[in-house]
């Protein structure tokens, strides 16, 4: 084989390498098609990989080229649902979709490039990074570098994943933490939230890869010290998973989670918009399994009403009426709402709640007692970004200019409980998330219960149901809450602080889940103080390195094998 052939071959491998196990990372984010109790270990493992990478990389760009790959293969994989979104329901050419898929992929790379090129550029002198050889090198006295070197890479991934969940509204989804619902990691989700999720399992799969790049050499001994620092976090979790953050507040509640599963090609098509109306009127006035658990509440996806509120009938709207008389329950809808309170038109994905007294006319004029709406919008889905116009004029999506809720909306107090909606991908934010957990106004109580609203028929039969639902697994846990998901085609569930999954609808089947939910109130940490403890340490430890970037490392020997 000739020499320009085999660096040919070297090249080829140096790329795929990265870019597929990039795609196997994009594994470790729900349950399917691997098991939930091997996803830490997945996401662990595969994000050791691209430490090992960084720490073997000549030179930052090197190190950012492969965070770039790892990066591609995830997203690209791991967010493959948005082709259905894009073109099977959204009527975009398909290798437009194609392409708005990869480059949606590429552009989220950009962090893990960014994360991967500063940790190298920053922990270097720490590690003896850039060494002929690709091989750490320092003294075998060095744990101190070794375990900063560590935690600058986990400080820098961390703030990344930070950052792409922020800039430009932000895209939080797949962030690392989220793979470690089911893991030992998951006791700190109450403490640190996701960014610290994400820290900690950065920090474990920095340690690995620094053990197995220093095998056989003089830096074998500080590295396997990193490694007991990052199983002690690791035994850390698993002790703080066994503390009760939250305690019951008030009686359990029976609820009722109606799952219609109206296919997205006719959910909004005027020709069958009653008879999905009607589908979930059905479904609503079910009477219960056990006549002596009734639901008290009964809760309805986003959008179950596919138009404006002032645009259906007030028969339609005194059927619903009907329905809360019937089943003596408040319940609890997504609905487009069309008001103009202040004499402007305001357009709103919203969720309101009614019970038996309230009048048809009221729902018509989307005037009810408890109403919230969305604000953390998505972007060309509920809301243009300046010069996207044409992006959005290509696609065939309905409802998709709102107005953005205020922040700060009261829960609903529903069945002696407080209730806090939030809709679709507004659970991916769990700094906002905690906001309605906190107390309010003259002290008033927070959430004792979180509901989110979904309709993910824009994604067929794809990973994002499972990847969602993976996500509120996680806001569970984070705020000691149970959660109660709505969703037209799936997941609906019900969700115990623990982020235990007590029960769930198949996805893709029409049902209703009754199920009983005991509320609660107590603050985690993170509720308290929510993404500043984790950030706080992050940007120090950074600061540091920039500080310390240029500091003089003795050079050790060189590894026996090169």
């Amino acid at each position: 084989m000739t020499r320009s052939r085999l660096a040919r071959l070297n090249s080829a491998r140096r790329t795929l390498q990265p870019l597929l196990i990039g795609a196997a990372h994009a594994f470790s984010f729900s349950d399917g098609p691997l098991p939930a109790w091997i996803l830490p270990y997945v996401q662990v493992l595969t994000l050791s990989f691209l430490a090992l990478w960084v720490w073997r990389a000549r030179s930052a760009r090197s190190a950012a080229f492969s965070g770039l790959l790892f990066g591609a293969g995830n997203f690209m994989l791991g967010l493959y649902w948005i082709y259905f979104s894009l073109h099977t329901y959204g009527g975009m050419p398909p290798a437009m979709a194609v392409a708005a898929v990869v480059l949606m992929g590429l552009g989220l790379a950009i962090f893990s490039s960014l994360a991967c090129g500063l940790a190298w550029h920053l922990a270097r002198n720490h590690l003896g990074l850039g060494h002929p050889g690709g091989d750490t090198s320092l003294p075998g006295s060095r744990f101190a570098p070794f375990l900063f070197g560590v935690a600058l890479w986990a400080s820098c991934w961390m703030l990344f994943e930070w950052l792409r969940g922020t800039l430009f509204t932000g895209f939080p989804w797949l962030n690392v933490g989220y793979g470690h619902v089911d893991g030992p990691l998951s006791g700190w989700a109450p403490v640190l939230g996701v960014y610290g999720l994400a820290w900690l399992a950065a920090f474990v799969a920095g340690a690995i890869a620094l053990l197995v790049k220093s095998q056989r050499s003089p830096s074998e001994t500080p590295a396997a010290m990193t490694v007991v620092c990052a199983l002690a976090l690791l035994a850390a979790g698993v002790g703080l998973g066994q503390i009760r953050w939250s305690h019951p507040a008030g009686d359990p509640i029976m609820v009722r989670l109606v799952q219609g599963n109206i296919p997205q090609a006719i959910k909004f098509d005027p020709a069958h918009l009653q008879n999905g109306i009607d589908a979930y009127l059905y479904m609503a006035s079910l009477a219960p399994k056990d006549n002596s658990l009734p639901p008290a509440v009964i809760i309805l996806p986003e959008t179950v009403m596919p138009v404006f509120q002032n645009r259906l009938s007030l028969q339609t709207w005194a059927r619903w009426v009907d329905v809360a008389v019937q089943r003596n329950a408040t319940i609890i809808m997504g609905v487009p709402l069309n008001t103009s309170p202040d004499g402007r038109q305001h357009y709103t994905n919203s969720v309101i709640a009614f019970n038996g007294q309230t009048t048809p006319e009221a729902l018509h004029r989307g005037q009810t007692s408890f109403r919230y709406d969305k604000h953390h919008l998505v972007p060309f889905g509920e809301f243009i970004p300046p010069g996207f116009r044409w992006f959005v004029d290509a696609m065939n999506i309905p409802l998709g200019d709102f107005d953005r809720g205020r922040q700060g909306q009261s829960p609903f107090r529903l069945a002696g409980q407080h209730i806090a909606p939030n809709i679709c991908y507004e659970d991916v934010f769990g700094e906002e998330i905690i906001q309605a957990v906190r107390p309010g106004p003259d002290n008033q109580p927070g959430a004792s219960l979180l509901v989110n609203v979904s309709n993910l028929a824009w994604f067929g039969e794809s990973w994002a149901l499972q990847q969602h639902l993976q996500i509120s697994r996680l806001r569970a846990l984070e705020t000691a809450r149970p959660m109660l998901r709505a969703t037209n085609t799936g997941m609906s569930a019900a969700i115990d602080t623990d982020g235990t999954v007590r029960a769930v609808l198949a996805d893709h089947q029409m049902g209703v889940l009754d199920v009983e939910v005991q509320g609660t109130q107590g603050l985690t940490p993170y509720v308290r103080w929510g993404n500043w403890p984790i950030m706080a340490l992050g940007l120090v430890i950074a600061a540091l390195g920039f500080a310390t970037r240029h500091r003089p490392v003795k050079s050790g020997p060189a590894p026996a094998n090169g």
